[in-house]
């Protein structure tokens, strides 16, 4: 088998793990699914803020022909384009409520953030896939495996956000799905245009490392402070934490 096959499947097969855990998420009897989701939201925020600070901005850093300065300019960057977006998306919200359209534009901006970030995260995970393949099959299979088992759970606690943010279950897992097949299209562009990303790759890590920390910090951590008591900030740090060492673990 051609090693452009083994991407295909590894890659194809990322996409589809991670939206068959947030389908087996739906299977949960709705009380407990609504009793659960803070505890999702929470995870998440881990997960977000460990991909963010252990993961992609270290790759990008690592790489020796990515110049420091414009790496953090371009972090800088990502989150105003976030904050600005976000406030577009604000305005539409109450532009739609005061129009009575609120069902129309029901969804928070979080949700909307998240799924641009993932999007982009997902494709960066593709190229990385072909260009381990590109190297060697074992090599590939290893960057494969590590790459699922941390986008399996960061792809639930992604899902548990746009639940949270307003989107219907259908709508959640029809953009989980989409968000998910950004990894495919990853590979694939990744694969014959190796040559060409090597120079924008860390600077689109440092893009999609900006975006998951501002929805971590601006949008869902805000959030917990709506529980205040000693028991319920011990959860939350212990939930962050678990999101945290979920990509250690996973980049081990």
């Amino acid at each position: 088998m051609s090693a452009f096959s083994w991407v295909l499947i590894w890659s194809c097969g990322g996409s589809l793990l991670s939206v068959l855990a947030a389908g087996v998420y739906l299977l949960v009897p709705q009380g407990l699914r609504e009793r659960s989701m803070s505890y999702l939201i929470t995870f998440a925020i881990g997960m977000l803020l460990g991909a963010g600070f252990l993961h992609l901005l270290p790759e990008a850093l690592a790489n020796p022909a990515a110049d420091i300065e414009g790496l953090m300019a371009t972090a800088l960057v990502a989150i105003l384009i976030f904050f600005l977006l976000e406030k577009g998306l604000v305005w539409r919200h109450h532009h739609h409520r005061e129009h009575g359209a609120e069902e129309a534009c029901a969804e928070a901006p979080a949700g909307t953030l998240i799924l641009i970030g993932d999007s982009f995260h997902n494709f960066l995970d593709g190229t990385l896939i072909a260009a381990a393949f590109h190297v060697d099959t074992e090599l590939g299979a290893v960057t494969a495996l590590a790459i699922i088992a941390h986008e399996i759970p960061q792809e639930l606690g992604d899902f548990a956000i746009l639940l949270h943010s307003g989107y219907s279950r259908t709508r959640a897992l029809m953009f989980n799905l989409l968000t998910s097949l950004a990894m495919l299209a990853g590979a694939v562009i990744g694969w014959f245009t190796l040559v060409a990303l090597a120079a924008l790759l860390p600077y689109l890590l440092a893009f999609t490392a900006a975006s998951f920390i501002y929805v971590a910090v601006s949008d869902l951590m805000p959030t917990l402070n709506r529980e205040i008591g000693l028991r319920d900030t011990l959860r939350q740090a212990c939930l962050i934490g678990a999101g945290i060492a979920c990509n250690l673990i996973a980049h081990a």
